[in-house]
């Protein structure tokens, strides 16, 4: 059975941002490419959720609850709970992602 894949307020945003930002520095094609690609993530989610890996900067602390999948330099992190997968950050894997996760996951539990 698929899981439902469901993206947090956040996650969305930051979906929705990411492709505003290459169609006005890039090019709209290839925003719409990097969208296909994420949404089929997603797809990939939905079958085989626990395929993902824990995220080096939150392994680091010894933080196992959330995974990430990539689409590259894209970062997709998520969390299963029960029959749903939850995506809660989409990032470019060259930010600073210890400040971004710590923002964003850290201080929601």
């Amino acid at each position: 059975m698929p899981f439902a894949v469901l993206l947090t307020a956040d996650a969305a945003r930051d979906l929705e941002d990411l492709y505003q930002y290459i169609a006005v520095h890039d090019a709209p094609g290839k925003a719409d490419h990097v969208l296909t690609n994420i949404e089929k993530v997603f797809g990939s989610l939905s079958e085989s959720p626990e395929r993902g890996v824990y995220p080096k900067e939150l392994l680091a602390l010894g933080i196992r609850d959330y995974r990430e999948i990539f689409f590259k330099p894209y970062r997709v992190i998520y969390r299963v709970a029960g029959d749903a997968v939850h995506v809660v950050l989409i990032a470019d894997g060259r930010r600073d992602m210890q400040t971004l996760l710590q923002r964003r996951l850290l201080s929601a539990d």
